[in-house]
C-alpha cells in the first residue's frame, strides 16, 4: 500500500481498512480474493466504529457502577427479586416502548447496581444514557435557574433515551425541586425511559414530593407505565463489612 493510499484511508477515517490490508499481505500462506478482503475490511471498520460509539456512550452515561453488567447480576437468591421479571427487563425492549423501571427496597440491597447494569446494557444497544443521583440533579437544576441554562438542560435531558434517577426519596423536595423534577419527567413522558431506585415504597412518594397535585402528575408519568421490581435481602454493605 503506497503512502498516498494510506493517507487517503486516514482522511476517510478508515483505519481498519489499513489494518486488514497489512494482516492479509503479511499472511501469504492464506491468500484471499479481492471480495473476501473487502468484506473483512468493511466488517472490521463497522466493528471498530460500534465499539468506539459504545465507549463514548458509556463515558457520557457516568454510571455510578461502570463495572455493572447484566451478566454480573446475582440470581443466587430466588427471594431477592422476581427473577423472570428481571431477565425480561435486562433485554431492554421496554426502552423501545418508552416504558420505565422502578427498583424499591431497603438500603444496600443492590438497587443502584441493578440500575447501572441496565444502563450499561442500554449503552451496548446504542442508547444514550445518563445517570444522576436525584439530590445532585436537583442542585444542578437549581443552579441552572441562576445562570440561564435551565431550558437548555431540560432540552438535553429530553433527548436522552434512558435516564437513571438514583436514591429517589432521600430528602423531601421543596417547591422548586418538585416543579423542576416534574418538568424533566413531563418532557420525557411517552418519548423516552427512566429508571428510578428508591428506599421508599411507591405508596410513600406523595410525602417525599410534598404536593399532592404534583405527586399525582409525577406518578402518572412514571409509575403507571413502569416495571416495578421490589428488591429484598440484607444489606450487601453490611455483609461485606463496607462503610
Amino acid at each position: 500500500m503506497n503512502l498516498q493510499t494510506k493517507e487517503g484511508l486516514l482522511k476517510l477515517k478508515l483505519p481498519a481498512f489499513m489494518e486488514v490490508f497489512h494482516e492479509i499481505t503479511a499472511n501469504t500462506s492464506h491468500p484471499v480474493t479481492t471480495e473476501e478482503a473487502l468484506t473483512m475490511m468493511v466488517d472490521r471498520e463497522l466493528l471498530q466504529r460500534k465499539n468506539k460509539r459504545i465507549e463514548r456512550l458509556l463515558k457520557a452515561a457516568k454510571l455510578r457502577y461502570p463495572q455493572a453488567t447484566v451478566a454480573a447480576i446475582d440470581y443466587s437468591d430466588p427471594k431477592r427479586f422476581n427473577q423472570n421479571q428481571m431477565r425480561t427487563i435486562t433485554h431492554c425492549e421496554w426502552i423501545t416502548k418508552n416504558k420505565n423501571v422502578i427498583f424499591t427496597g431497603p438500603t444496600g440491597t443492590g438497587k443502584s447496581f441493578l440500575a447501572c447494569a441496565l444502563g450499561q446494557q442500554a449503552c451496548q444497544l446504542s442508547y444514550k444514557v445518563r445517570y444522576f443521583r436525584v439530590t445532585r440533579l436537583i442542585e444542578q437544576l437549581r443552579l441552572s435557574h441562576a445562570d440561564g441554562s435551565y431550558t437548555r438542560i431540560l432540552e438535553q435531558l429530553s433527548k436522552v433515551n434512558l435516564i437513571i434517577l438514583d436514591d429517589w426519596g432521600i430528602d423531601q423536595l421543596d417547591r422548586q425541586a418538585r416543579r423542576d423534577l416534574l418538568e424533566v419527567l413531563e418532557d420525557r413522558y411517552d418519548k423516552s425511559s427512566t429508571v428510578i431506585t428508591s428506599q421508599l415504597p411507591i405508596a410513600s412518594w406523595h410525602h417525599f414530593i410534598g404536593d399532592d397535585t404534583i405527586a399525582d402528575a409525577v406518578c402518572d408519568r412514571v409509575v403507571n407505565n413502569a416495571y416495578r421490581v421490589e428488591v429484598q435481602g440484607e444489606s450487601k454493605r453490611k455483609s461485606e463489612n463496607l462503610p
